[in-house]
């Protein structure tokens, strides 16, 4: 989250939005309003006037206004008839780049969210960012295990599903409907699976280059399929279809259609790849090479075939994490695979390097810790906290949760 004065935003920024917070015609100073859209979160407070505007990045994009009703003075809240979250509104900055939003302040109750509510939904959001996060997670496991690759361009991987599916679904672009155009989407991720390993990574493994030498390459390809993106779809934020539709009510839960089926798909997504994993030949192929490469491939195993069909798996599933995370942001951008890079190492290496199970596992805490932290430090240090507690837990347990002593070194 980005932090602003009351001068968030320059007079002359192309894009804007501003307002007042008054209270019976008197202005409220230091009030507090957290802007949501396109660029993430952005936190600005009133100043002496009541009045506060802050830039935004985009026009023609929606953005949620939310104030703030713990800053307050005590006693006092946001009403507004017949609305059941008068603090929050979600406004569209339209063709002139400008928009004012005014909140109406008086005697009243807030609506005050108990910690144990805001716990249960924070840990929802948590096994779903989870489930999501060990999609991405285990295709990097299954590549270090096969390969000893230790992949930077995954995050890439990850932000091509999301690019791809919004050019197949977006309107302006194919606008196929959503059940043939993410499908694909995921797809064509595991072509691009296919097609690094065969213009790549084969002709590396058929030289024995080291997999020092492999991790670099891997750097500048994220680097280079980064500034991709960048070039092509620019470095604002696009959204897929429904990506703002309303949230319905669990008890204290809220969730949209979009998150339970993210959910849903992210649990049997998983399950199919732990029975394949588990029972196909393929799968006890693959956990094979991990464990020991050369003795597979003398047991006649054929190791080439394996490690393509691995790229292709860990193409797929990073695809369908990307197009999953574009929906839990909200947004797709150029660089948001680059964002979530580090956490999916932080569950790699929890869960225990080269194990797809453990990566899955270290996936869910990690995600769960993300989210839930938020109750306690800000926003901006979650991600964080979620690495301290890593290095905190192999303090003590070095091979990670699944991992074996000597994989280590």
């Amino acid at each position: 989250m980005l932090s602003a004065g009351p001068a968030a935003a320059d007079e002359d920024d192309p894009f804007r939005i501003s307002g007042n917070v008054q209270l019976d015609g008197e202005p409220l100073e230091g009030v507090v309003l957290v802007i949501d859209g396109p660029g993430g979160e952005q936190e600005v407070e009133t100043d002496e006037n009541g009045q506060w505007r802050v830039g935004v990045p985009e026009k023609n994009a929606d953005y949620t206004v939310t104030l703030d009703e713990e800053t307050l003075p005590e006693g006092i809240a946001v009403v507004e008839e017949g609305d059941d979250s008068p603090n929050e509104k979600d406004v569209t900055v339209g063709a002139g780049g400008r928009v004012t939003v005014n909140f109406f302040i008086g005697e009243g109750e807030r609506n005050v969210t108990s910690v144990w509510d805001q716990f249960l939904q924070r840990l929802v959001q948590g096994l779903n960012f989870g489930l999501m996060l060990g999609l991405a997670a285990v295709g990097l496991s299954l590549v270090f295990g096969t390969t000893g690759i230790s992949n930077f361009a995954h995050g890439e991987m990850v932000t091509f599903g999301a690019v791809a599916a919004s050019f197949l679904v977006s309107a302006g672009a194919l606008a196929l409907p959503l059940w043939i155009g993410l499908p694909l989407a995921v797809v064509l991720s595991a072509v691009l699976g296919l097609v690094l390993d065969v213009i790549l990574w084969r002709p590396l493994r058929r030289k024995r280059v080291g997999v020092v030498q492999l991790m670099i390459v891997s750097i500048g390809l994220s680097l280079a399929l980064r500034y991709l993106y960048q070039f092509f779809i620019g470095g604002g934020t696009t959204q897929l279809p429904y990506a703002s539709d309303p949230k319905m009510s669990f008890g204290p839960v809220q969730l949209s259609w979009i998150d339970i089926a993210s959910i849903i798909i992210s649990i049997l997504v998983i399950v199919g790849f732990a029975l394949w994993l588990t029972y196909s030949r393929l799968g006890k192929a693959t956990r094979a090479i991990s464990d020991n490469s050369s003795l597979a491939a003398a047991s006649g195993i054929d190791v080439d075939h394996v490690v393509r069909i691995v790229w292709i798996v860990a193409g797929g599933l990073a695809g369908l994490a990307g197009v999953l995370y574009a929906y839990y942001r909200p947004g797709i951008k150029w660089d948001m695979g680059a964002q979530v890079l580090l956490l999916m190492f932080a569950a790699v290496t929890l869960g225990g390097l080269g194990t797809a199970f453990g990566a899955l596992i270290g996936s869910l805490i990690v995600g769960v810790l993300v989210e839930v932290s938020g109750l306690w430090i800000p926003d901006d240090l979650k991600y964080a906290g979620a690495l301290v507690i890593l290095i905190v837990i192999l303090l003590f347990r070095p091979q990670g949760i699944l991992g074996r002593r000597e994989r280590i070194g």
